[in-house]
């Protein structure tokens, strides 16, 4: 499964922020998205997504 970035508008994102900058495929980054990856089954390709947490959870809300 694959989100386009207008399918993630409105969603919250588990990022780990305050990085130190550096350029990544040429646009600087400070940030990083946690995400997770799994086999596709009776394939070696692999599906990407990004971890996300439920919307009622606030924007800078500390995770443990």
């Amino acid at each position: 499964m694959r989100d386009e970035p207008e399918e993630l508008i409105g969603k919250t994102l588990v990022a780990i922020t305050n990085l130190p900058p550096r350029k990544m495929m040429g646009i600087e980054s400070c940030g990083m998205l946690l995400s997770a990856v799994n086999n596709l089954k009776d394939s070696e390709d692999e599906e990407l997504h990004l971890l996300m947490v439920d919307n009622h959870i606030p924007a800078g809300a500390k995770l443990y």
